[in-house]
């Protein structure tokens, strides 16, 4: 059972990241040529659990900030296009990973690798993808380039063990919870915002902005996840809604909703979450639960706070149709739930 509830009042507005993928259209078309001929492999279900989720639809966007924020600077040379492939088979890699640790049977509404390849196939083609985009990043001769994503990488297995280690834990505050989705989602869009004016030779000042903007970028759209699973529909989430709730995950607006509640309200948090009651009856009381205390909209109002600062991030750039197109990406992140 799917349970959608009206996230905000209003109507949606208008926001897109068309721009962005006007812009990219040519080098996308580069790096997609080179994601296929780095997914092959002698080994056949190498390239078979890798084309699942590459050609599942997937917005991309990740590849498309480093490719936007190389050209911001007036790159001129191919070795974005080489860092925004290594930046999606990361993100791939990421995503194959996750589906084991979270057992889950849906990803961008198709069935995850591991329901068809199984667990193993799945994390070892994940780590092949890993390989394959350090190879590419060591191509683009930038030690600078290679130290920014492998440290990211780093970021992002710590957040898995973190998130393993608040799993199920409502006694996990905000800050905490923040920590686990600054590794696990902001370190990878920073990353791919910040390698762009690495390549370009741009100044310390304009790295450090970029690196600034797709952090609070990454923290933004998390929330926005979070606030999704719960009001969103399964055609926007590409999962089912209400897996979080179903699977034990301790977000931000189920933090805040216990937080917030009485003892009673509580005690049915405990139940849900950590005693693995999360029936379909469980997530309309959830839901209830949420509305009652504004968890949904204050974890809204997070990610605006956040989004807000990946704005003034890039304020000081000079007006061009990649900054333009940088800022409606903050714009499209939150209108997902307006």
């Amino acid at each position: 059972m799917g349970v959608v509830v009206n996230l905000e009042d209003g109507k949606k507005p208008e926001a897109s990241i068309a721009a962005l993928v006007e812009l990219t259209a040519g080098d996308m078309k580069a790096v997609n040529e080179l994601i296929l001929s780095k997914a092959g492999s002698d080994v056949t279900m190498i390239p078979e659990v890798a084309n699942h989720l590459i050609s599942s639809g997937g917005k991309r966007l990740r590849p498309m900030l480093t490719l936007a924020a190389a050209k911001l600077f007036g790159y001129e040379g191919d070795g974005h296009v080489k860092l925004a492939m290594s930046v999606e088979f990361m993100h791939t890699a990421t995503l194959l990973h996750d589906d084991v640790v979270d057992e889950s049977g849906m990803r961008r509404g198709k069935k995850t690798a591991r329901m068809i390849w199984g667990n193993q196939a799945s994390v070892l083609v994940g780590d092949f993808l890993l390989g394959q985009a350090f190879r590419t990043m060591v191509d683009v001769g930038s030690l600078e380039a290679l130290d920014i994503l492998a440290n990211a990488a780093a970021v992002i297995a710590e957040g898995e063990v973190l998130q393993l280690s608040v799993a199920k834990n409502l006694e996990t505050t905000e800050d905490e919870y923040l920590e686990v989705i600054k590794a696990k989602t902001a370190a990878l869009f920073s990353a791919a915002a910040e390698v762009g004016p690495v390549i370009a030779k741009a100044s310390r000042n304009d790295r450090t902005a970029l690196r600034s903007y797709g952090t609070n970028l990454g923290y933004a759209f998390q929330l926005v996840d979070d606030a999704l699973d719960y009001g969103g529909s399964t055609k926007d989430l590409g999962k089912n809604v209400g897996d979080d709730f179903r699977e034990g995950k301790v977000t931000l607006p189920v933090i805040l909703s216990y937080r917030r509640g009485t003892a009673d309200e509580r005690a049915f948090w405990r139940q849900a979450i950590e005693g693995g009651n999360a029936d379909d009856a469980g997530l309309e009381k959830a839901l209830g639960l949420m509305k009652k205390h504004n968890a949904i909209a204050d974890t809204i109002g997070r990610a605006r706070h956040f989004g807000g600062i990946a704005r003034d991030a890039l304020a000081p750039m000079p007006n061009s149709r990649h900054k333009t197109a940088l800022l409606d990406v903050i714009d499209f992140c939150i209108s997902r739930v307006v």
